[in-house]
C-alpha cells in the first residue's frame, strides 16, 4: 500500500490533556500497541518493521528531518507476527536500532493520532494526516495537522524534527549497529 502522510510530532509532557482531548472529539480509540520499531540500514529513506500487538508491517518511508508539518511518502506492507522477515531483513541489511514504545492509537475521520511512551526518550504525541486512494492532497494534509497542533496547543519548541531512532541513536551514539 503507497500512502501521502504529513506528520507533526512532539515531545508531551501531558499526555493525559492530549488524551482528553480526543475524547472530547470522539475520536475512535484502537487500543493500546507495545511496539518494537526494528530500523535496518539501508541507502535511502528509512525501512523498519514495525511488531506490535495491533500493527505489524514493514514500512519504507522517505521524510525530511524538519520540525513541524512533514512529508512523507510511505511504502506499507502488513506483514504476520513471527513470520520469518526479520531474519532475513537482519540478515541480508543489518539492524541499525530498535525503538520500543507503549503506544495508544487514535483515528478521527483519516488523522491517526498517536500517544507514545518511548523507552529511555519519554513521551510524545503525534499527529498524521494520511491520503491513501489520492482524494487529500499535500495542502489539505498540512492543514489538518495545522488543526490539531493548535487544538493541542503544541508549542513550537516541543517539536521534534528527527524520527525516534535518530533520537536514540543521538543518544547512544557508540550503539548504533545492534
Amino acid at each position: 500500500m503507497k500512502a501521502l502522510n504529513i506528520e507533526i510530532k512532539a515531545k508531551c509532557a501531558d499526555i493525559e490533556k492530549i488524551r482528553n482531548i480526543l475524547n472530547t472529539k470522539n475520536a475512535r480509540f484502537v487500543g493500546t500497541d507495545h511496539q518494537i520499531d526494528t530500523y535496518f540500514n539501508v541507502n535511502h529513506g528509512r525501512l523498519k518493521l514495525r511488531e506490535g500487538n495491533i500493527e505489524n508491517a514493514l514500512i519504507q518511508y522517505n521524510r525530511p528531518d524538519q520540525e513541524g508539518p512533514k512529508m512523507s511518502e510511505v511504502l506499507l506492507y502488513k506483514s504476520a507476527p513471527d513470520s520469518g522477515l526479520k531474519k532475513i531483513l537482519e540478515t541480508s541489511l543489518g539492524i541499525l536500532t530498535n525503538v520500543d514504545k507503549q503506544r495508544e492509537i487514535y483515528f478521527i475521520d483519516n488523522v491517526k493520532f498517536h500517544l507514545d511512551d518511548v523507552k529511555n526518550l519519554g513521551t510524545f504525541v503525534e499527529i498524521e494526516a494520511i491520503d491513501t486512494d489520492g482524494s487529500r492532497n499535500e495542502k489539505k494534509l498540512e492543514e489538518q495537522c495545522q488543526h490539531y497542533f493548535k487544538l493541542f496547543e503544541i508549542q513550537s519548541q516541543d517539536l521534534l524534527k528527527n524520527s525516534y531512532s535518530d533520537l536514540i541513536l543521538m543518544a547512544n551514539p557508540h550503539k548504533s549497529a545492534i
